[in-house]
């Protein structure tokens, strides 16, 4: 249905009507003459050329006809234009947001009669839609849109917020049936929401209906009553299987680094054992060289230094008499003694003296 311009309270030619009548009235009271038919036409035209001031309100867009074509968009502020029939306007709210229902509509608040505390009604014709895998689902959808193009939205469709309810309608459906219902009903949500305002967008565009889809929101996905409860048995189900999944991907990200440590410590430790045994066999092989070149130098003296070191090292504790193998035999070579008289020794401290004989 096509919308008249707003014209406020009155339309012009209630104005001029009105006009009219108040100078009958005036000119019954007075004689008319020539000079009363001057004053009387430049007042008609007064009020003629004053229709076509104009008020354009903050966040609205006022549209100016020329013969029933837009011809320019004025700002808000005090506005004038030729008055009608020559031009005509209409006043668009641009800021306001509003909102369109799919699948449900909202009960109005019996003490205010406006708002959503009244509840809502599920619309099933609207509701009930079918998936990509053959099950129907039950939906409830809401749009908010603002309008984008005054122009468009006053001539370019006519009904535009009712194309916007039907094209709402159609873009879900055809997001619904490209996904199946668990997918619809779980992760896959957001992502429906996004292909039905896209595509609900580009239906807007393509009616040319100058409005701008702001936000579309999924509110109810369930399936139909009759099996809901089996299909929230399944949902719950794989909501487990996900987080028993997270859980164990969690476990997983815990021990696979630790066991990557310590592998690479026990890599390290046995690189530095190495390292050390390496080593440790080069000095042996150096040391060895550097005693193989002293005994070659002085072999007597070199094997009297090893054998006397490795008694030392063997026995580090006990009391050592050491004898030349070339003196005479007898205790005569042990003298001095370090008493004639020993003194009474505790069998705990009592130390065995031995003797080793010289086997060059």
């Amino acid at each position: 249905m096509e919308r008249r311009p707003n014209y406020g309270d009155s339309s012009p030619e209630e104005l001029v009507q009105q006009a009219i009548e108040e100078l009958k009235r005036w000119m019954q009271r007075f004689p008319t003459s020539g000079i009363g038919l001057w004053v009387i036409v430049a007042v008609v035209l007064l009020l003629w050329l004053a229709s076509g001031l104009y008020v354009v309100g903050p966040g609205e867009r006022g549209v100016v006809l020329l013969f029933r074509a837009a011809t320019e968009q004025t700002e808000p502020g005090l506005r004038y234009r030729l008055p009608w029939p020559i031009q005509e306007h209409a006043v668009v709210d641009i800021s306001q947001v509003r909102r369109a229902e799919i699948g449900f509509r909202t009960t109005p608040d019996a003490s205010t009669g406006f708002g959503t505390r009244g509840g809502t009604r599920t619309v099933p014709q609207e509701a009930l839609m079918l998936t990509g895998d053959e099950n129907i689902v039950e939906l409830q959808f809401f749009v908010q849109y603002r309008v984008q193009d005054p122009v468009k939205f006053l001539f370019g469709a006519r009904d535009p917020e009712g194309i916007l309810q039907t094209s709402a309608e159609v873009a879900l459906r055809s997001a619904v049936g490209r996904n199946t219902i668990d997918y619809t009903m779980t992760e896959g949500r957001v992502e429906v929401q996004e292909q039905t305002k896209s595509a609900l967008q580009e239906l807007l565009e393509a009616y040319q209906t100058g409005l701008l889809v702001s936000e579309a929101r999924l509110l109810v996905v369930d399936p139909p009553s009759e099996v809901r409860d089996a299909f929230h048995d399944v949902v719950r189900a794989l909501e487990d299987r996900d987080r028993l999944v997270k859980e164990a991907d969690g476990y997983r990200e815990d021990v696979v680094p630790k066991a990557r440590g310590e592998a690479a410590q026990m890599v390290q430790q046995a690189e530095a054992y190495k390292s050390q045994r390496v080593i440790r066999a080069q000095g042996d092989a150096e040391r060895f060289l550097k005693i193989l070149e002293e005994y070659d130098k002085a072999k007597a003296v070199t094997r009297d230094r090893l054998y006397l070191e490795s008694i030392e090292r063997v026995m580090p504790t006990m009391e050592k008499f050491i004898l030349d193998g070339g003196g005479k035999s007898g205790v005569v070579p042990l003298l001095p003694l370090k008493g004639l008289t020993p003194a009474p020794v505790s069998a705990a401290s009592e130390k065995i003296p031995t003797t080793t004989t010289d086997r060059r």
